[in-house]
């Protein structure tokens, strides 16, 4: 069956990206009160641990938001909330024996036209909402076995990716990443962020009890488009991340990886001054603002995402019981026992999403 939130997907992009047809050697795990050792059985030349263990991780403090973070973010949350989606609604050539589907189009901030799905409960009422987010290498279809019941389920494609390309912007993340980094104001992650409020307007106008009763989820890429998007939006009562990118910049652009801070490094080398505008992006400086509960898984292991810029959003979060971190043993890489493991994060994930 195919997962609901798809590690195995992020983790055939970094295959096919950046191995070709060269089989990956598997890793081998081993659990010592639910520390993870990785042997050097991996193709990749860096270490996607960094050297450090849970305890470290643990440990990581955000960077300090620059001046003028928080009036950035609700100037541009004011401008996207002003903006009409006029959502379009179509039936879906796709089917599923638990949801209605629904092709969907909204229009976002800079007349940008929005694509995705949408997917209502074949039994019960809609109770609740929640946006899903996706990773960096798009999204070819929603997730049927999104663990929630009696929610209206929205699956946006952020602009410039998937059902919502629209060149020049390139498709490629290696591309995608860099669209217009020089203006901070017209920075394709800003726009994709728009995206996401206004895919919580979307739902709002569809179905306007469940104003404020909207959650989200997101991964990776989603993941870190979600932490700079909930703290500014009050309709999101929860949120979900998964593997988040886009913490802690000076750590992004500094560590190895293959994923898309690879191309931002690359790019830095000859424009050293894109960390002014990277720091307004700052997942983990966002996460510091978020005041909802949240869920947020980031792993041990991970050479799409540095694991220290995920525990960097994590241990953002203020301190709060009804917040918790849920340590995975890898992302963007196939494991042994990420089933088990799996299974035990979706339950989560049910409850957490559970209509009251």
């Amino acid at each position: 069956m195919k997962r609901w939130f798809n590690t195995h997907h992020a983790a055939k992009i970094v295959k096919n990206r950046y191995f070709g047809i060269i089989k990956l050697v598997s890793a081998v795990f081993s659990r010592n009160k639910r520390r993870m050792s990785v042997s050097t059985a991996h193709p990749f030349d860096f270490d996607p641990t960094y050297g450090m263990q849970r305890e470290q991780l643990l440990a990581i403090t955000p960077p300090e938001a620059p001046p003028g973070f928080d009036d950035f973010w609700e100037k541009r949350y004011r401008r996207a909330l002003a903006t009409d989606p006029r959502p379009v609604l179509r039936r879906s050539k796709l089917s599923d024996p638990r949801w209605q589907v629904l092709d969907l189009t909204y229009t976002s901030t800079d007349g940008f036209r929005i694509g995705g799905w949408l997917l209502l409960p074949r039994e019960g009422q809609v109770r609740r909402g929640l946006v899903v987010g996706h990773g960096y290498g798009g999204r070819g279809e929603p997730d049927f076995d999104v663990p929630v019941e009696e929610t209206a389920v929205l699956f946006p494609c952020f602009r410039g990716l998937s059902l919502s390309a629209c060149p020049p912007i390139s498709s490629d993340p290696a591309l995608h990443v860099l669209y217009n980094i020089e203006r901070k104001d017209d920075y394709i992650i800003g726009g994709c962020v728009d995206d996401l409020w206004i895919a919580v307007s979307t739902l709002v106008s569809l179905y306007p009890w469940l104003e404020g009763q909207v959650g989200y989820s997101g991964i990776s890429f989603g993941g870190g488009i979600g932490a700079l998007a909930i703290p500014y939006d009050k309709r999101i009562d929860r949120g979900h991340l998964v593997v988040p990118t886009f913490g802690h910049r000076p750590f992004w652009l500094t560590l190895p990886t293959v994923g898309s801070a690879d191309a931002v490094q690359t790019y830095a080398k000859t424009h050293a001054h894109v960390l002014e505008t990277l720091r307004l992006f700052d997942a983990a400086c966002a996460a510091a603002r978020i005041s909802v509960p949240m869920l947020i898984a980031p792993a041990l292991f991970d050479p799409a995402v540095a694991p220290p810029c995920q525990f960097a959003v994590a241990n953002a979060l203020p301190p709060s019981k009804f917040n918790e971190i849920f340590i995975l043993d890898a992302g963007h890489f196939d494991y042994p026992d990420s089933a088990s493991q799996d299974a035990v994060h979706k339950d989560k994930v049910r409850r957490f999403f559970k209509v009251p």
